[in-house]
């Protein structure tokens, strides 16, 4: 009789299924505008590519990188700052679900900045997210947490682009210092969640290309940026058209 040997497990089930367009599965978020949206990772945006790291090792907590990944997960939208809401899907942090969003895209920025995200892989060590069309960034973010001697690390990295011209001008103007500091404060809250009193967040970056994709100009017939400021400047029109003549 011949023995074979057990085949290893297969991770098909934590990536996502193929999509042509998205459709959200958040719930109780004020604004879809990501439905029949596409995905865009980094090859479709116009900015410099960058890899930014973001990681804090869990100093006195004695969760298993596992344990944490689950609790990251189920209380995915409390860790995140006051700036942004996070709108998870009925299902949670599971691949396939399309999660929404409501961001400021600069600090002190009157508008609110509607868009998502789609979970593309998920199992349970670690997680990732893919930026539709229109997004401030064309990117792929993934948390994560392993071993580093006898303490378990959290991390999220994201490999990104600027969608548009516009994003680009917003990120070199103080965008891209906002969006490190609100990882950065991210992985904060996670770390004092499980009970780290002093988390030291470490943050790597690197320029990964530095050319500007011009073919991708058109990126800003999708903006979310611009969509979400005429649904800002035109909302007391609309609401005077919904109350209509007194």
């Amino acid at each position: 009789m011949t023995v074979t040997e057990p085949r290893p497990p297969s991770d098909r089930d934590a990536w996502a299924r193929p999509v042509t367009r998205l459709q959200a599965t958040a719930v109780d978020a004020p604004r879809d505008t990501v439905t029949g949206k596409r995905v865009a990772g980094p090859a479709q945006g116009f900015g410099q590519m960058w890899q930014k790291t973001f990681k804090v090792p869990l100093t006195g907590a004695t969760l298993s990188p596992e344990e944490l990944i689950a609790v990251w997960k189920a209380r995915f939208p409390t860790f995140w700052p006051s700036s942004g809401r996070f709108y998870a899907p009925l299902a949670g942090i599971a691949p396939g679900e399309v999660a929404l969003l409501d961001i400021a895209p600069l600090p002190g920025a009157p508008v609110r900045l509607s868009t998502g995200i789609m979970v593309i892989y998920a199992d349970d060590e670690s997680f990732t997210f893919m930026t539709p069309e229109g997004h401030t960034l064309s990117a792929w973010i993934t948390f994560s947490a392993y071993r580093d001697g006898s303490q378990t690390v959290a991390q999220a990295q994201a490999l990104e682009r600027t969608s548009d011209p516009l994003d680009e001008l917003a990120y070199l103007l103080g965008g891209s210092r906002m969006n490190d500091r609100f990882w950065q404060a991210t992985l904060a809250n996670l770390a004092r969640s499980v009970g780290v009193a002093e988390p030291q967040v470490e943050t790597h970056k690197t320029c990964v290309d530095s050319h500007r994709q011009w073919r991708y100009v058109r990126n800003l017939g999708h903006s979310a940026t611009i969509d979400s400021a005429i649904a800002t400047l035109t909302a007391p029109i609309r609401r005077l058209t919904r109350r209509g003549p007194r």
